[in-house]
């Protein structure tokens, strides 16, 4: 009898291992028939080499346990490059996951009615972007993404990824619109590096991570995304590295370096920004709309550590192209050697007449409405010039 049960748990044992088939290709025929053979616990497994021209949409299935893998023979010897028109990998299902792919010189633009991307994750279930490297590609249309996370997804993962050295992009994105928002999406443990200033009229559209896109429309909009444990060093594509433009998301552990932009809640509302780390640089976190909470952040060596701004309305239902900052709370944060710790109430009374659609967004161009209801609690400031300053009046 013992005996017996020993065998049964070898068996079991070697059924687990050997679960799954694998698929080398090195076509995108080969990939798009491998995927519609793909089951759950199977690999597709991408040949070393160089290729060009591959556009694939693909739905695959996996399970928790046994997801679906799409990966590279070696690590960083998968190499796509070239004109990029369509999504290079489009993919939806579930419990799949892509990795050790590089992406290098990459001319990423728009044709016949196509936009071209890197990798999409569309509709897609806990699935995974992890290990990947995105190098010196380009974008030729303003505001273009190299990566994006779309549509009624949930629970899906970009980890591990390094995106070095691309120009007039936007690196990573989280799209949502009125009809579909993707929700619990997790940002963590990547490198942004390296990014030159955009040359896009207005020095827009080169944010390294964008969750939302339309502040004003779409700003309450709640997509519970997480940005964790990020690094990013001399990222200075824009002023703002990361763009908040949704509700309920949370920024963990992340580590500024020198970079020509700050962390943004841009739009949206009741926001976590807890525990990052920004050292050098031209400014720290800026901050808009309501309800936030900005706790435990470390800011060295800043113009201005933390600015809470003037808006052209308040709350979460009036319209504005600026909400002010309200109700946010500042709490325990350390900022040492900055002109300005703390600014409430910057950019009053700019007047933005002209620079946007008040057709499309139907809000005054007066940003005359003061931060308001803010609580400052247990900072510490040191060998701080100013280490508060206030122009709520």
């Amino acid at each position: 009898m013992k005996n017996f049960y020993l065998l049964l748990i070898c068996l079991i044992c070697l059924s687990n291992v050997s679960i799954g088939k694998s698929y080398k290709v090195s076509t995108p025929e080969a990939f798009q028939n491998a995927a519609a053979k793909a089951r759950t616990g199977d690999q597709i497994i991408i040949a070393n080499g160089s290729y060009i021209g591959w556009a694939i949409t693909a739905e695959i299935q996996g399970t928790t346990d046994h997801p679906v893998i799409i990966r590279a023979e070696t690590t960083g010897k998968v190499v796509f490059t070239g004109d990029v028109t369509k999504p290079v990998f489009l993919l939806t299902g579930s419990y799949t996951e892509i990795s050790g792919l590089h992406f290098s010189g990459c001319i990423v633009s728009k044709a016949a009615g196509k936009s071209g991307v890197l990798i999409e994750l569309k509709e897609s279930l806990h699935s995974r972007i992890t290990d990947c490297t995105f190098t010196n590609n380009a974008v030729k249309v303003q505001y273009m993404p190299l990566v994006v996370i779309s549509g009624k997804g949930e629970y899906n993962r970009v980890d591990h990824c390094t995106f070095t050295g691309n120009i007039d992009n936007q690196e990573l994105q989280v799209k949502i619109t009125k009809e579909t928002v993707p929700l619990n999406t997790t940002i963590d443990h990547n490198l942004f590096n390296d990014k030159p200033k955009v040359s896009w009229k207005g020095t827009n559209g080169g944010e390294c991570v964008q969750v939302g896109q339309d502040p004003i429309m779409l700003g309450t909009q709640s997509s519970h995304t997480i940005v964790r444990d990020n690094r990013f060093i001399h990222c200075n594509g824009e002023a703002e590295v990361i763009s908040n433009k949704s509700s309920s998301n949370k920024y963990l552990h992340n580590y500024f370096e020198d970079c020509r932009g700050e962390l943004v809640m841009r739009g949206g509302h009741d926001c976590l920004v807890d525990s990052n780390t920004v050292k050098g640089g031209s400014g720290g976190i800026r901050i808009n709309g309501s309800g936030h909470t900005v706790t435990n952040n470390t800011l060295i060596g800043l113009p201005t550590a933390i600015r809470l701004m003037y808006g052209m309305s308040k709350g979460k239902s009036e319209i504005g192209f600026y909400v002010a900052a309200g109700d946010i709370t500042i709490k325990n944060n350390f900022i040492n050697k900055c002109t300005t710790g703390i600014l409430i109430g910057d950019s009053k009374n700019a007047d933005w007449t002209g620079k946007f659609d008040t057709n499309r967004y139907p809000s005054r161009t007066m940003q005359d409405v003061a931060p308001y209801n803010n609580t400052m609690e247990g900072n510490t400031i040191t060998e701080t010039e100013k280490p508060l300053v206030q122009n709520e009046q």
